[in-house]
């Protein structure tokens, strides 16, 4: 008890002078940097082995979603300390010396601590590294259950090529969605229940029910899937669903129950006496178990739902640049080209969160690992939008979202725009452009009349080409010269 009692004393004397200093004096920004780096790669160790498991657990999916949250604002924050603090005379020199781009901007100091001080990063910093550590420590338990769920995949994939094929941060609404399709109600019980999905144009509304009815628990547990538009059901004639049925998948082997599940896509307005008759069709023709998924724009659908309603929103400025930056660099490690990390960084800040811009644009980032292109394509983007915002009052992609005309300019040749004048979607089995967005904007293609670009072909289900058709049109000057004529050296205008 004697060498006990002096050796808790001790123990507890060394943790009130270690708090006492942790108060007093804070820690230098390379350690919170090092500490911030060691707790992210914990983390990213974690969510990996998660995004690669078949996780059915809500509430460690809520944790999940908690943990990959705080991840994502780690590497945000991390990466705006890091990329952000170099010297500008020492960027300056790195880019000037092999171009004269710089003198299109008006100074380099818009390239540099473009987002705050360093002080408030450093505080933002070890405030993210206080959360990730808790949630860490939190998530031991977590890291034991992983292991009982199964594997996605056979073999290990690369981030990028693993993001390039999944649905991006959706794991949580992919099992919701899912656990709403199984679940069975209690016997007796013939009510036929309706999961309404909200979210804004391109949120990934439509990828999500296709993930969905991908999974082979959904294909196992429906006989048949049927796909209706808000075109399909608004016929006054409908009277069964196979009459409006866009397309339907039918399982082999049929189980006893014959369940049906019905996706019904409003994508304008909603019309309530549509549903009605659609609705009514479907309690006639419909065994019990059967279910219907309703997506739409309007918030107007979630008052049909049996279910809270799933709504999607885009991801979060931090996720977003996680996103964009893994795509971009691939299996390159950011941190031995931080220059290119930073312009990556301010790119990624143009493009709004738009899910199409980051994969084109990564695509061609990657493609042209230059310094001064990259440099060139944030010049081009910076001048492009504030003209957009200037001329027509909104950001280009808020009006491509809505599907409203957009004018675009080109890199290679600034006396020409093309406009957006209309959108669409193709299956898979449709032809798609030849010509795509990237040859327009940044290359020297140049087709006349109107045509037809594709703006990106997705590589996970439903695997929907996004097509627009353009026109190619010149410049107008602003400001036209005025023709003089000189008579007896008198100007006449």
């Amino acid at each position: 008890m004697e060498i006990f009692l002096p050796a808790v004393m001790g123990e507890l004397t060394t943790r009130s002078i270690n708090f006492f200093i942790n108060k007093c004096f804070k820690p230098p920004a390379v350690a919170v940097e090092d500490r911030l780096q060691s707790a992210l790669l914990r983390a990213q160790v974690i969510m990996d082995e998660a995004m690669g498991r078949r996780i059915t657990n809500r509430s460690m999916l809520q944790q999940l979603d908690m943990l990959r949250d705080c991840m994502h604002r780690g590497y945000y924050t991390l990466d705006t300390f890091r990329y952000q603090s170099h010297d500008k005379e020492e960027v300056k020199d790195q880019i000037v010396s092999h171009s004269s781009l710089l003198s299109k901007v008006n100074s380099v100091k818009d390239l540099c601590f473009s987002t705050g001080t360093s002080t408030h990063i450093l505080e933002e910093m070890q405030e993210v590294l206080d959360s990730l550590s808790s949630m860490i420590l939190d998530s031991n338990e977590l890291v034991l259950f992983l292991t009982s769920y199964p594997r996605m995949y056979r073999e290990p994939y690369s981030m990028h090529l693993l993001l390039s094929k999944c649905m991006f941060g959706r794991q949580m609404e992919t099992e919701l969605v899912i656990k709403f399709l199984l679940h069975r109600q209690p016997h007796g019980v013939e009510e036929l229940e309706v999961l309404p999905i909200v979210g804004l144009g391109r949120v990934g509304k439509s990828t999500l029910v296709a993930h969905v009815c991908n999974d082979e628990r959904v294909r196992d547990h429906f006989s048949e899937i049927i796909f209706l538009s808000d075109h399909d059901f608004r016929d006054e004639k409908l009277t069964t669903l196979s009459e409006g049925c866009a397309k339907k998948y039918q399982n082999c082997t049929l189980n006893k129950d014959e369940r049906m599940l019905v996706v019904v896509e409003a994508a304008g307005d909603f019309n309530e006496s549509a549903w009605k008759r659609l609705f009514s069709a479907s309690r006639r023709c419909m065994t019990s178990g059967s279910k219907i998924i309703i997506t739409g724009r309007s918030d107007k659908i979630t008052t049909l739902g049996t279910t809270q309603a799933v709504t999607l929103k885009y991801l979060s400025h931090e996720a977003y640049w996680y996103f964009f930056k893994t795509l971009t660099f691939g299996s390159t490690d950011p941190a031995i080209h931080p220059r290119l990390a930073y312009l990556a960084m301010e790119i990624a800040r143009m493009l709004k969160r738009s899910l199409i811009g980051a994969t084109t644009t990564a695509s061609l980032l990657r493609d042209n690992f230059d310094i001064h292109f990259w440099f060139k394509v944030l010049t081009f983007l910076r001048g492009f939008i504030q003209r957009h915002v200037s001329k027509f009052g909104e950001h280009p992609i808020d009006a491509l979202d809505q599907y409203r005309p957009a004018q675009l300019e080109r890199m290679a040749t600034p006396s020409e725009v093309f406009l957006v004048s209309l959108q669409c979607q193709r299956s898979s089995q449709e032809e798609v452009p030849k010509i795509r967005i990237q040859d327009m904007t940044y290359g020297s293609v140049r087709p006349h009349g109107k045509f037809e670009v594709l703006a990106w072909k997705s590589r996970i289900p439903p695997y929907h080409s996004y097509v627009y058709t353009c026109e190619l049109r010149e410049l107008k000057t602003t400001a036209a010269k005025r023709k003089r004529s000189m008579k007896n050296g008198v100007t006449l205008c």
